[in-house]
């Protein structure tokens, strides 16, 4: 199917468009094509209700499309699928390890190619930049798809020398049928991270995207399918949290669910999970992350990094350093740069070249933002920019800086997940380590220092399960992610993610002794 754009010839296979206003009109036109249902067994469904949801850009407020609704009835089509895919003597089952790196191999290369197709879904869906996706987050879910597709056939287990005459060994074998359960602020990204590791180690899937971005998780049904999966193995229920995503929670024939969101969710996916059959269960949730800058670090790089770390997509990252701790001597400067640094910003439409900041999610995050920005004005903290929406449509929000913040404010202690960045005061090392760790979160920390030793210190002392050094938000698919406390159980990516994805099972043979 050729689609004829701006003179330029287009397909799948070859996409030649280099300026990316146009993509919006490429990806129009592939909307009318692309199958907005429920992807079971490498086939498309419409819902067993009937039911359609509406997905809408952030950006104008505008429908895009329509997609099918998928609740339990359609959760338990898709389980029954997968769990057949993954029965003993199916195709999935027999292929060679090799054969499932070569798979993963195939669908990278098939995001490759598509890169521009996904950026411009992930910029219209989800408000995130088109630079942003193009370059960062396709970059990253190919890196991660041949990432695991290295390690396929590296699952392996250990001989062990146990007492007496037995020879024993451990294999590492997939756990089963995987519900995952995907977040809205990096839709694409989290897909690959829960598919790539789960078929990496054998197991088949049942993937529920978010409500609000679902484009991506369907386009990438269809590659899946065309880089030659077995039917069954990846299974896709666009739908809502209290419905599909419960069903998946609580489903008998689901043995493990890998979660990204918020803490509230994570509990009843971890209770679910209690009261059906202690499925087992990973989650990386929220985060209220501490960022702590020291009189001695390079100012310059250390006022760079924390905007970064908390502007970056609109603030809408788990991994934010919402918290900014700098120590009194430069705190005055501190805050005067990370001013200038807000005010520089270029607001807009995501697939504008030169926009810098695209819209909040949906109205209920754009209202959530707003309302925590009032409280923190009325509890006392220095308002010293933003502050308040952006523009006549879409749900755009100020880069806002309060300084004069204390840890008993709500900007302080929830998770704002929005351009709002809250710099605090500090005097001694043991002071901030205690401020630090006093909360319920535990996803990253960084400290910026040229002194080693406080490095080194912060780095043992920090409750989080990633520390950054001088530098923030610094991730591969090489080093595995997750939280401690409530930010989440288990890890993601890296070789520990992919302990997440088999269970160890040891085998025992009685070495029969010769009579002397």
């Amino acid at each position: 199917m050729d689609l004829f754009l701006s003179g330029h010839v287009c397909n799948r296979k070859t996409l030649i468009i280099t300026n990316p206003i146009k993509a919006i009109y490429m990806l129009l036109i592939l909307l009318c094509f692309l199958p907005l249902q429920i992807f079971i067994n490498n086939e498309w469904h419409d819902s067993v209700s009937g039911k359609k949801f509406e997905v809408f850009n952030p950006a104008n407020e505008e429908k895009i499309c329509e997609v099918e609704e998928g609740d339990k009835a359609d959760v338990d089509k898709a389980v029954k699928a997968a769990r057949k895919a993954f029965e003993l003597g199916s195709p999935w089952r027999t292929m060679d390890a090799s054969e499932r790196g070569r798979l993963l191999n195939k669908l990278a290369d098939l995001v490759e190619r598509d890169r521009l197709i996904l950026a411009t879904m992930e910029a219209i869906d989800g408000g995130k930049l088109f630079s942003t996706a193009y370059l960062m987050d396709l970059g990253a879910c190919i890196k991660t798809l041949h990432y695991c597709a290295g390690w396929a056939d590296k699952i392996h287990g250990r001989t062990v020398p146990m007492d007496g005459n037995f020879f024993t060994f451990t294999r590492h074998e997939p756990i089963g049928v995987c519900g995952q359960i995907i977040p809205w602020n990096f839709p694409l990204v989290m897909f690959i991270w829960k598919i790539a590791p789960a078929l990496c180690c054998g197991n088949t899937v049942v993937v529920k995207p978010a409500e609000q971005t679902p484009l991506t998780a369907l386009y990438m049904g269809s590659l899946i399918k065309e880089a030659g999966f077995p039917p069954g193995v990846v299974n896709i229920v666009p739908g809502f949290g209290p419905t599909a995503g419960a069903a998946i929670s609580h489903h008998m024939d689901v043995d493990k669910v890998a979660f990204t969101g918020s803490t509230e969710v994570g509990k009843l996916i971890k209770e679910a999970a209690g009261k059906s059959n202690l499925k087992r269960v990973t989650l990386e949730l929220g985060g209220k992350s501490p960022n702590i800058i020291f009189a001695d670090a390079d100012l310059d790089t250390a006022v760079e990094f924390a905007h970064i770390g908390l502007f970056y997509h609109q603030g809408q990252c788990c991994i934010a350093g919402s918290r900014i701790f700098v120590e009194e001597p430069i705190y005055d400067e501190f805050v005067r740069r990370s001013i200038e640094r807000a005010k520089k910003y270029t607001l807009g439409n995501p697939l504008l070249p030169g926009v810098q900041q695209g819209p909040q999610i949906d109205k209920e995050q754009f209202q959530k933002i707003l309302e925590l920005i009032e409280s923190g004005k009325k509890e006392g903290a220095k308002l010293e920019c933003g502050g308040g929406p952006w523009g006549d449509k879409g749900y755009f929000i100020q880069p806002t800086v309060f300084s004069n913040v204390t840890d008993d404010m709500r900007i302080a202690k929830e998770e704002i997940f929005g351009p709002v960045q809250q710099i605090m005061k500090f005097k001694t090392i043991d002071e901030v380590i205690k401020r630090a760790n006093n909360t319920t979160y535990g996803l990253a920390a960084a400290v910026f220092t040229k002194d080693i030793d406080k490095a080194l210190t912060f780095a043992a002392a920090l409750q989080a399960g990633t520390v950054w050094v001088n530098c923030y938000s610094a991730m591969s698919a090489q080093c595995p992610f997750g939280g401690f406390k409530m930010s989440g159980n288990g890890r993601e990516m890296g070789e520990y993610g992919l302990h997440e994805y088999t269970e160890v099972k040891t085998v025992t043979i009685k070495i029969p002794q010769k009579n002397s």
